[in-house]
């Protein structure tokens, strides 16, 4: 195996590996719109999801504990199901890529790379790479966030979880977790019954961290992603447990790792949505053509943004859900306020 894209990593940031971290940056990438070969959205853009492992740009921390996808295609075997891949290690070390992704294509997607203490306690196993798919819904999910103390607080959140989901959790992170919690708090899938099941799902985190005196940051910038459909949340509660916390991310970031403003600003920053027209047309590259909002034909929602023109990037901001939706080829765009 070729060893230089970390060697070439590591030349750039020499101390990463050896510093103490505590929070971790994951990475998303949902899409929807036409068809579109897997490698231009993971592999072919300069700035693509597995090269976001190896050389991210706005958090330079190496992402070593998997990655994965979700891809739904009409050319599919299984149309209505996802294509699922799940692989313990880093995206860029994963010999298995180049020959899978450039063999498929897909009108709906959700990527992510892991992120996760590098210690033994850490589970680098498939089960515990995103994004997780359960039977008896059509939505998959992938996080970039955190829940504190999920094991225990289990003892208080076990009695909102439904057995059919929880029969089916086979790993050991908090996002599969959530996800069982939020499927059992799910009414039924329209955008008003998600958003009613988040804020929700926050809700009971809150009174159970309360009630076991285990306040802390608490960072759940999700997506959830189900045929033709994403829904993006950016939300949370701080350090004391406020939904509502004040602060300017980008100042707060300027304190520094291993402090609680930077951490806050973690929890402050926006999520990122690009929408429009002919992405095929962009090879190598995640650009699109500006059309107006309502002839959008392809939409991304990422953790950060993937081209150099970021005024071209929608801020999906703290305490906002953005539900989108693909409908006789163009994109529906719904962003609301959660009311946690």
């Amino acid at each position: 195996m070729d060893h230089t894209p970390f060697v070439r990593w590591a030349a750039k940031h020499p101390f990463t590996l050896n510093s103490k971290v505590r929070k971790f940056m994951c990475r998303v990438l949902a899409y929807i719109g036409p068809e579109l070969p897997l490698e231009s959205l993971l592999l072919e853009p300069e700035n693509s999801l597995i090269n976001q492992s190896l050389d991210p740009e706005l958090h330079p921390l190496l992402q070593l504990a998997g990655w994965g996808f979700g891809a739904w295609s009409a050319h599919l075997l299984k149309p209505d199901e996802p294509f699922l891949y799940h692989r313990p290690m880093g995206a860029f070390y994963d010999d298995n890529a180049q020959g899978i992704i450039p063999s498929l294509q897909a009108s709906t997607m959700l990527a992510h790379v892991r992120a996760a203490a590098y210690t033994s306690r850490t589970v680098l196993a498939d089960e515990n790479c995103h994004p997780f798919s359960f039977n008896e819904t059509p939505w998959i999910i992938a996080q970039n966030g955190a829940l504190p103390n999920w094991r225990i607080l289990q003892r208080e959140l076990l009695p909102h979880c439904e057995d059919r989901y929880l029969e089916q959790m086979r790993g050991t992170t908090d996002t599969e977790f959530l996800y069982v919690l939020l499927l059992s708090l799910l009414e039924g899938n329209s955008d008003a019954d998600v958003q009613k099941a988040f804020e929700e799902l926050l809700k009971v985190i809150l009174q159970a961290m309360k009630k076991l005196d285990l306040l802390a940051l608490t960072k759940l910038k999700i997506a959830l992603v189900a045929p033709n459909r994403i829904i993006g949340v950016n939300f949370g509660a701080d350090h004391a447990g406020e939904t509502k916390p004040k602060g300017d991310w980008k100042e707060l970031r300027k304190a520094g790792p291993e402090t609680d403003d930077y951490d806050l600003s973690m929890l402050l920053e926006p999520m990122y949505l690009l929408m429009g027209q002919n992405f095929e047309n962009y090879a190598k590259s995640y650009k699109v053509d500006t059309a107006p909002e309502d002839e959008a034909t392809s939409a991304i929602f990422a953790s950060e943004p993937l081209t150099e023109d970021r005024d071209a990037w929608l801020e999906i901001k703290f305490n906002e859900m953005v539900a989108l939706e693909r409908k006789g080829g163009k994109i529906i765009k719904k962003v609301s306020k959660l009311n946690v």
